[in-house]
């Protein structure tokens, strides 16, 4: 199939990319790589794209203020790459290399990929593993939302409408902080049946976040509690394990049943806390 017919804007500041979302069914273009599929099977319909692929100031990576700095439209290629990113979120280096295929990590964008918030992309579970913040800016000026309130449903998030994001903001770890991104992948688009993010802080206190498994990505609380503060050892990994996933609707498609997904995952879980121990 073919898209509808669309009008087609491109743009170079974010105030140009706000108003032209502004009354209007239009949608943001930037690698293009999840709503150009949509747009061709219609279930995206929108009236105008708005390319912001130019916005330069929605580029690159930096660190400021005790943060690493993520524009919007940076690429999954670029993170991979990055010195920054590589020493500091070793993980963000890791998940991003495994993001589709050259074509989709060369285009698509980290921004692109949250505002989407598919349930089988990897960027959730890396941004709500970090603590980050998602920065975004619309008519009533720029606001921060923490990673765990930005995703509330499938395909959903708590952007409004005529919102934009310009940046996502992860607290530098401190020293001695380990990170790492397990994944079981579909071998066609590679996105996530499960994914698994943990940062393990030096005094041991332990973030967990999934992918893959439910109607949207997740931080595991009470699998956090149990590892938290404690050796990671095959008992403590059991523990965690057995904690994970409570009262979680897992779930179940052509790709893996829930039971075999929630088997998965903390399959998953426990090479993720293998890898940080």
């Amino acid at each position: 199939m073919i898209p509808l017919t669309f009008d087609y804007k491109k743009i170079s500041t974010v105030n140009e990319a706000i108003a032209a979302l502004s009354g209007d069914k239009g949608k943001l273009l930037a690698g293009g790589h999840s709503l150009i599929p949509a747009m061709k099977l219609r279930l995206s319909q929108p009236s105008k794209l708005i390319d912001i692929t130019g916005i330069e100031a929605l580029k690159g990576i930096k660190e400021e203020d005790g943060e690493i700095v993520i524009g919007a439209v940076t690429t999954h290629a670029a993170i991979a790459k990055d010195k920054l990113i590589k020493n500091k979120l070793p993980f963000f280096a890791e998940a991003a290399s495994l993001i589709g295929d050259l074509q989709v990590r060369n285009y698509g964008t980290i921004g692109g990929s949250l505002a989407h918030s598919d349930p089988a992309a990897d960027w959730p579970a890396l941004v709500l593993a970090s603590d980050a913040s998602i920065e975004v800016q619309g008519n009533k000026g720029k606001r921060r939302i923490k990673a765990p309130e930005f995703f509330v449903g499938l395909f959903e998030t708590s952007l409004q409408p005529e919102e934009i994001i310009i940046a996502i903001r992860i607290p530098v770890p401190p020293p001695g902080t380990k990170t790492s991104y397990q994944k079981f992948f579909q071998p066609a688009s590679r996105f996530a049946i499960v994914g698994c993010a943990v940062m393990r802080f030096a005094d041991g206190k332990t973030n967990i976040a999934f992918t893959g498994v439910s109607d949207n990505a997740f931080r595991d609380y009470n699998a956090e509690k149990i590892i938290s503060g404690k050796a990671i050892n095959d008992a403590s990994i059991t523990a965690a394990t057995n904690a994970s996933l409570e009262n979680k609707n897992i779930m179940s498609d052509h790709y893996a049943s829930a039971e075999y997904r929630k088997h998965l995952a903390k399959i998953y879980l426990k090479k993720a806390l293998q890898a940080v121990s």
